[in-house]
């Protein structure tokens, strides 16, 4: 038996390992799992070069709990390491065998953790670690390696007779955790969900029936616990899939989530590896729910559900797998920011995003108008976010009409351009975010030849306010930020049949029921006979303000309520010929009141107190 210390510049290693390595101790599992599947890849490549000549036999690895020794333990069948390998690739910490692989298999090997600070990461949760390893030569003999957590070691022959590694961890009090059978085993389906070589974790209980008829009953067998699956579809060529195969791996990664609308598959060699499958979910408005939902993976060893740096914030709408070994295992956020990999890579992803949704537009425009109530937060939100998918969005961007028909930006335009320009020569396109609420003002716009575009997803506002900085020939305003016949600013007054004394009569008459707080508010205009007599208007630049910081969450001076005009239609019959011949004082400011009141109904403004007394006010009317 040999004793020695391991090469490090400083007699703390250790503790640092254990307080700073990683922040999550989980992570010790993937690490020591990757070199596994590294040394059972090694191998493969040997056989497939003709340096090894054995069978390759059963390359699963086991995953062994022993709670009662207190012991977690990895093992597999790979290449194995000699003493004087152990010496070198163990006790040289952040040294890799990985290193000198490559550099004679580098064409082939596809290398996934570095037998150097990943192996360590293990005395994070253990307080001795032994490895014991034969490698795939014929000559030497088996060694154990021992290490208490400080930098001096032993080794020494082992009768172990198989080629391969078992890491056996003794987990320290601090850890126990990972003694706990349900732990390991969540932790093996979130790391090692598609790890290329199976993943056995002892044994598990599955039925099956036997006999046949009224004599047919359940019998239960003990199966291997496989926790992998080694051929996971984004792996396969797409030729080789079909819609069901996309369908099923999306259920695998979601179980019990809705079937997606459509997806992408990612595969690239050049200027980088990539593949992956991403699915387009139904997204809701609440879209903040759908986020972290795309998973990382290099080589099938997963690193994080946090893509914000290796896709644009509006990707993370998505869903799927993005596996890249230009990635490595140990990522960190100041890493993915810089390399240049990591932006070549999103730039790619948004291209093949944007590319897709263009393609499904332009083949079946009719199926991507059924799923835009879902695509459409998506697309929103990309082209808001992101420039470059911005520029191509635009082709691919649908506006829905209060008749339900979809319209491109450029068709809309051609739509409304001989209705819906203004005096100075821009377009302008009425929207409603509430159908039913707005309905009077709908209707009322219609019948002067107008469009009213449906606009009520929660990203709305950001995109009105970003095309209209885009494209500055053109801009937004709800159906009920104006009289109708002041929406669509064309110069054309209407003579008012009432004289200017009688105007400013009936305007005196609002502010004295209504208050001089609300004198500010109150404007006479001379409208159709056919407008109704009193209406309230919210101004589009305060309403959509007050919009923008109730989305945003801050705080709020005042309501959405607060921000609005109440218009008097000088030129209605009830206005113009009713409450100016009223004789009685008391009966006009009533009959004030009620129109005004009828204008609160119609915006859903009148409620606890003012709505029961309005309602007795009505049937006193009627009676």
């Amino acid at each position: 038996m040999a004793t020695g210390k391991i090469s490090v510049q400083t007699e703390n290693i250790f503790p640092i390992i254990k307080k700073f390595l990683y922040s999550d101790h989980e992570i010790f599992l993937r690490e020591l799992i990757s070199n596994a599947v590294d040394a059972t890849s090694k191998l493969k490549t040997l056989s497939h070069k003709g340096d090894y000549d054995g069978e390759l036999g059963d390359l699963t690895i086991d995953v062994i709990l022993d709670k009662e020794a207190g012991t977690l333990t990895i093992k597999d069948q790979g290449i194995g390491m000699s003493e004087a390998e152990v010496k070198k690739f163990l006790n040289q910490v952040a040294f890799s065998s990985a290193e000198s692989f490559i550099k004679k298999y580098q064409d082939d090997a596809q290398i996934i953790g570095h037998f150097g600070l990943g192996f360590y990461s293990s005395f994070m949760v253990a307080d001795k670690v032994e490895v014991i390893t034969k490698t795939y030569k014929k000559s030497p003999s088996a060694v154990k390696w021992t290490c208490t957590g400080d930098p001096e070691y032993t080794i020494e022959n082992h009768p172990k007779k198989e080629r391969g590694t078992e890491v056996v961890l003794h987990i320290s009090d601090d850890s126990k955790e990972f003694l706990e059978e349900n732990r390991i085993e969540a932790l093996l389906k979130k790391y090692c969900k598609f790890l290329p070589y199976p993943i056995r974790f002892g044994q598990k209980t599955e039925y099956k029936t036997v006999g046949e008829g009224e004599d047919a009953e359940q019998e239960a067998i003990e199966v291997d616990n496989i926790i992998n699956n080694t051929d996971p579809a984004w792996k396969k060529k797409p030729s080789k899939l079909k819609e069901a195969d996309y369908k099923a791996f999306y259920n695998e990664l979601y179980p019990y989530s809705e079937p997606p609308l459509f997806w992408i598959h990612l595969n690239i060699d050049y200027p980088f590896n990539l593949t992956g499958i991403l699915y387009f979910p139904k997204i809701t408005n609440n879209f903040e729910v759908q986020k972290n939902k795309i998973h990382l993976y290099s080589n099938q060893v997963f690193i994080t559900d946090e893509v914000k740096e290796i896709v644009p914030e509006f990707l993370t709408l998505l869903h799927g797998v993005i596996d890249s070994p230009d990635i490595p295992l140990n990522v960190s956020r100041s890493y993915l920011q810089s390399d240049h990999n990591v932006k070549k890579i999103t730039g790619y992803i948004t291209k093949k995003v944007a590319d897709k949704l263009k393609s499904t537009f332009k083949k079946d425009r009719e199926k991507y108008e059924s799923n835009w109530p879902e695509v459409g937060t998506f697309v929103k939100y990309g082209l808001i976010s992101d420039e470059k998918f911005g520029d191509k969005a635009k082709d691919f961007l649908l506006f829905k009409t209060t008749d339900s028909n979809y319209f491109t930006l450029e068709e809309y335009k051609d739509k409304v351009k001989d209705q819906q320009t203004d005096k100075d020569g821009k377009l302008v396109f009425i929207y409603t975010n509430d159908p039913t609420q707005h309905h009077g003002y709908i209707e009322a716009v219609r019948d002067k030849g107008y469009d009213v575009l449906e606009m009520d997803n929660i990203i709305d506002n950001h995109l009105m306010q970003h095309l209209e900085y885009k494209g500055q020939e053109y801009r937004f305003v709800r159906v009920d930020s104006e009289t109708p016949d002041r929406l669509i600013n064309k110069e054309e007054e209407r003579d008012s049949v009432l004289s200017d004394q009688q105007v400013e009569k009936v305007k005196s008459m609002f502010v004295s029921v209504l208050g001089e707080e609300k004198e500010k508010k109150i404007e006479t205009k001379a409208l159709s006979p056919d407008d109704h007599p009193v209406m309230i208007t919210k101004p589009e630049f305060l309403r959509r303000m007050s919009e923008m910081q109730k989305l945003q969450g801050g705080p709020m001076a005042a309501g959405d309520d607060d921000f609005y005009n109440i218009i008097v239609n000088t030129n209605h019959p009830l206005v113009a010929d009713k409450l100016v011949k009223m004789r009685s004082e008391e009966k006009k400011e009533k009959f004030a009141k009620y129109l005004y009141d009828l204008a609160r109904l119609n915006q859903n403004m009148l409620k606890g107190k003012d709505l029961t007394g309005f309602i007795q006010e009505s049937i006193d009317l009627m009676q």
